[in-house]
């Protein structure tokens, strides 16, 4: 997955009317299916906990299918690369242990995985504001670029493909 800029407030602007739409999506036929179903079927001991669950986990399942039939809709282009961005971060971070070790002995594809692995945070941090962590990554990328020129390997998160953790 290619590291691309994508436009901060566009992004922000996409994710909160599409948090908004989940959120009020869920309330609103969570309520109304589950109050079809206790029209249609009361429970003379009062107790419509299992038709409200149904409620919730029908609007659930609902709004998963929509999300999924509309992630290549233009409106979704960011959120979705976000989304899929954070899946790839996590998969490097399930690893990093093994790839840092593997990095500290000169393995170009550990060091590259965690290259791109700074660099796609800094990406994600950048555009949700959380630039208190900034410094630290700043420590942590200056420290990888000194592994990086011990071993003599050039670093470029362009390169990263996500089947070279298969390895690890």
């Amino acid at each position: 997955m290619q590291l691309i800029q994508i436009d901060k407030a566009r992004y922000r602007k996409h994710l909160n009317r599409v948090i908004a739409g989940c959120a009020a999506g869920l309330a609103l036929g969570s309520l109304a299916i589950s109050q079809t179903l206790i029209a249609l079927f009361p429970d003379e001991s009062g107790s419509h906990f299992h038709w409200n669950l149904t409620g919730v986990v029908i609007t659930s399942l609902a709004i998963a299918w929509l999300l999924n039939k509309y992630r290549r809709h233009p409106f979704m282009t960011e959120v979705v690369y976000v989304w899929e961005l954070k899946q790839a971060l996590n998969k490097i971070t399930r690893k990093m242990p093994k790839l840092k070790a593997a990095g500290r002995e000169g393995n170009a594809d550990a060091l590259l995985a965690i290259h791109y692995s700074y660099a796609g945070s800094r990406l994600l941090w950048q555009l949700d504001d959380n630039t208190i962590t900034m410094d630290d990554l700043a420590i942590k990328q200056t420290e990888l670029d000194s592994v990086a020129a011990k071993y003599n390997v050039t670093l470029n998160a362009d390169e990263y493909d996500a089947n070279i953790l298969k390895q690890f």
